[in-house]
């Protein structure tokens, strides 16, 4: 491990994750885990990140699990580059099932929700994670974008779930308790999420101070707010009150202009 660029607290992490990794034939079960990364056309450093990150490439047959995996990721994302990056970050994505898990998600995506396969893959460059859900899962996810009033068809539909899968059901269902307490109703709520799902990310803590912030100090009523949700997407420190104080002396001159004449 040390030969390989892991410094000690790598190297702690990798065996205190799984100790039995000490017990392992160096030459027939773990250099040739290396070798493959480092044919890939990995660094030293990232080959430590991807281990560090996901352990259980150390577990994997080359021939029979890292190379087909490697194809079959490849196709989905199209490029090496893609699937590396992503692998660099988290590894966990890459190990899921085709038969199980990839291949039932794909054609519940594309056959019974008609999502055509360009939109699928633009999402899956930037987000893989969405097809390892396991398939009662992402069913659930569906069922919950259909309750949210999101067109299967639309464009959206596939990007919402992308976010829902982020959003347990609890954080879900305490942002919108928070925003009925400022008084959206449930269909505001809703529409709000087909406008511009990402929003949903937002901490709780945020949602409240902008909300805060466009009620209490810029005088915005609560339906506004809805109707022109992206004011809820911009930056609290710097995007928000710039454009408010920019707003506000704007109007100021137009008052002292009217004034003039």
């Amino acid at each position: 491990m040390r030969s390989q660029g892991f410094d000690g607290a790598g190297i702690r992490k990798v065996i205190s994750s799984r100790p039995n990794y000490l017990c392992c034939n160096v030459e027939k079960n773990l250099a040739p885990k290396f070798q493959f990364l480092r044919d890939l056309g990995l660094s030293e450093s990232d080959i430590v990140d991807v281990i560090r990150n996901n352990d259980d490439i150390l577990r994997r047959n080359v021939h029979r699990s890292l190379a087909p995996k490697l194809e079959i990721w490849e196709s989905l994302l199209g490029s090496r580059e893609l699937v590396l990056k992503h692998l660099k970050k988290s590894g966990w994505f890459f190990f899921s099932s085709v038969e199980k898990t990839l291949h039932p998600n794909l054609k519940f995506l594309r056959d019974e929700c008609g999502s055509p396969e360009e939109r699928l893959s633009l999402v899956l460059r930037s987000q893989p994670q969405l097809i390892t859900n396991k398939p009662k899962s992402l069913r659930a996810l569906v069922a919950k974008a259909d309750e949210l009033g999101i067109p299967r068809q639309s464009r959206m539909f596939v990007w919402t779930l992308d976010v829902l899968q982020m959003v347990s059901k609890e954080r879900f269902e305490a942002k919108f308790e928070l925003m009925r307490s400022f008084g959206w109703s449930e269909s505001e709520f809703s529409s709000a999420v087909r406008k511009a799902p990402t929003f949903l990310r937002m901490s709780l803590d945020m949602m409240r101070r902008k909300m805060e912030f466009f009620i209490n100090i810029v005088g915005c009523t609560p339906s506004f707010i809805a109707s022109q949700l992206t004011i809820l997407l911009y930056g609290l420190q710097k995007r928000i009150p710039n454009s408010w104080k920019s707003l506000f002396s704007l109007t100021k001159k137009m008052f002292l202009s009217c004034l003039i004449f």
